[in-house]
């Protein structure tokens, strides 16, 4: 075998020319697949991020009827109680969960501050939301135990609620007026980088930010009572261990939810439903798999014409070399052994149009990953297995030529001009 090898690179050597144009077609054919099979594994990346968040993994476990939201600003209907401390700490405690907080919320709720009115999204929420949903504090601190434990009126604001009532003055410290009750701004927060675009200005906010039109105050939950009623329900935010992990985090997180749910109000309709992102993302990625996979096909053409090639130029080199396989012949090589001689031949030129077209499709990924802004998803099982499909092209088309060889009449042969 290792001489076979041995005499195989040999020849290819020595028609250098003649066996990278056999190559040729193989070479295109294995950097077309590659190239193929990391854009698509690339774009499925960037769908799932785009979609549900680079490194965010946040799920919002929402009170739905039906298959819609139920908007709580309508009220809490009868049958559906407060979630308890003993079920929010098993939410926590499951193992797909990284961070869960749990929220109530109101929109357009009139805001008053600095001689400035202002409409924006209230949020009461617990010590653990702003690991949850993503935001991280640029300036002040975030919510203490001590703050619900007092019913300390405190407020944190997102950027964009910042910039609107007090413009570039500092709000740490400064009061804004909500439902006619004071709250003194204690911090000031905005979304982390790996969540999204940074916001830095209420034009970023306007351009970036569709899915918050209005700014976003968060008080502690234990004062949500002073603005709103005491017994509202509850959503959910929860931080998934992994981004494989969030469908899983949201039907548990809903499971233990529902329990609040009387049997009356669940035949209505009513459960809580997790906001399935990673379905969404993977429901995207296989509109296109229909089509990916026909661009494979169309790729694997140039692989059956590299074969043929492959085939032609063996059978030439049988044609050239029919004197030294009658020698061979006449002093005791076997048939197998001259088959084995052109098989390996075979399957060593393919193997080199292996090689040289996984390097090119690679290559060929970075310039498509450059040029479309989309992340590189090489893969491994699918190189290993375009360079073990070109080795078995060159066995599969050097079969024919072999075979001639090997049943060459030596007499015949040595006769040959």
């Amino acid at each position: 075998m290792v001489e076979n090898i041995r005499l195989s690179f040999q020849g290819i050597w020595s028609h250098k020319m003649r066996s990278f144009l056999t190559m040729l077609g193989i070479i295109i054919g294995i950097a077309s697949i590659i190239a193929i099979v990391s854009t698509i594994k690339g774009t499925n990346e960037l769908i799932k991020q785009n979609l549900v968040g680079a490194g965010n993994n946040s799920i919002y476990v929402k009170l739905n009827q039906g298959d819609s939201e139920y908007y709580l600003e309508q009220g809490t209907p009868s049958g559906i109680i407060p979630l308890k401390e003993k079920q929010k700490d098993a939410v926590r405690n499951l193992e797909e969960v990284k961070y869960a907080t749990f929220y109530r919320n109101k929109s357009y709720v009139p805001v008053y501050g600095n001689q400035t009115s202002f409409e924006a999204n209230i949020y009461g929420v617990d010590l653990e939301y702003l690991k949850a949903s993503g935001y991280k504090l640029i300036k002040g601190r975030n919510f203490v135990a001590q703050d619900g434990a007092s019913f300390h009126k405190a407020a944190i604001l997102d950027l964009a609620a910042a910039q609107s009532i007090f413009g570039e003055e500092e709000p740490l410290g400064r009061t804004v007026e909500i439902q006619g009750e004071p709250f003194q701004v204690i911090g000031v927060v905005e979304k982390e980088e790996n969540t999204g675009i940074v916001v830095q200005s209420m034009k970023d906010y306007m351009t970036y930010r569709q899915d918050e039109k209005f700014g976003l105050i968060l008080i502690p939950s234990e004062t949500w009572p002073i603005l709103f009623r005491f017994d509202e329900a509850e959503n959910a935010m929860i931080r998934a261990a992994g981004i494989e992990q969030m469908t899983d985090a949201g039907n548990k997180t809903s499971e233990l939810m529902n329990a609040c749910i009387s049997k009356e109000q669940s035949k209505n309709g009513f459960s809580y439903k997790a906001d399935d992102l990673l379905k969404k993302a993977k429901d995207l990625q296989e509109v296109g798999e229909s089509t990916n996979q026909q661009l494979i096909w169309i790729a694997s053409i140039s692989l059956l014409v590299g074969g043929i090639g492959v085939m032609n130029i063996m059978l030439v080199s049988v044609t050239e070399r029919t004197r030294e396989i009658g020698l061979k012949k006449a002093i005791g090589a076997r048939k197998g052994k001259i088959l084995a001689q052109f098989l390996t031949e075979a399957a060593v030129l393919t193997s080199l149009g292996g090689i040289l077209g996984v390097i090119a499709g690679i290559a060929a990924s970075e310039v498509i990953s450059r040029i479309s802004q989309t992340p590189v998803g090489i893969s491994v099982p699918a190189i290993l297995a375009a360079v073990l499909f070109s080795m078995g092209i060159g066995i599969l088309f050097g079969l024919l030529p072999s075979i001639k060889a090997a049943n060459l009449n030596p007499i015949d042969a040595l006769r040959y001009e």
